[in-house]
């Protein structure tokens, strides 16, 4: 009979299992620089939620003031579709996904003179939470739908989109490899 009260140690464990057990690592991961997450308030009662998603001063964004919003835009991502990579060179963006949906967002901070040039984030937009999610121009971004249905991405831009002169560049989805757009499993 095993001593309940008595702490294990990994030894105590069957061997042909033990090789295989690991911890989980629960420590803050780095977040690229000037990417920022903007954590909302979600208000939840009996007839539906509300979200105050964004708030203007003076024509600026309140949690990132140096953000002026020229265009928003909207674009359906269909259930386990992979859409990545591209950047811009002028343009930043803020992406924000409604909490009763869910989209997996890479980003990947190419520019060389940064403190954290070649990180990559993994975030998750929606998801029961709302955030929206500032993506500084020269940070590669992407997203990935894991869900079981089409999701409906709205995105703030700073600079207007011009058709004869896009500041829209492109990286092969696979860059980083093909596992970087899979779920993690623990």
């Amino acid at each position: 009979m095993i001593n309940m009260a008595k702490d294990l140690i990994i030894d105590d464990l069957e061997d042909s299992i033990n090789k295989k057990i690991y911890s989980q690592d629960y420590s803050t991961k780095p977040i690229i620089e000037g990417v920022q997450l903007v954590e909302l308030k979600n208000y939840t009662g009996d007839e539906g939620d509300f979200t105050e998603v964004m708030k203007f001063v003076n024509g600026h964004l309140e949690n990132i003031p140096d953000f002026s919003v020229t265009q928003i835009n909207r674009t359906l991502l269909f259930e386990g579709s992979v859409k990545a990579w591209h950047l811009h060179l002028k343009q930043d963006e803020i992406w924000y996904v409604a909490p009763m949906f869910h989209l997996f967002v890479g980003l990947w901070d190419i520019r060389k003179n940064s403190k954290t040039c070649n990180q990559t984030m993994r975030v998750n937009l929606g998801g029961s939470d709302s955030h929206y999610l500032y993506i500084p121009r020269g940070v590669a971004h992407g997203s990935a739908n894991f869900s079981n249905e089409d999701v409906n991405l709205f995105y703030l831009v700073n600079q207007t989109f011009n058709r004869e002169n896009p500041d829209e560049l492109r990286i092969s989805w696979d860059a980083l490899g093909a596992e970087f757009w899979s779920p993690q499993r623990d």
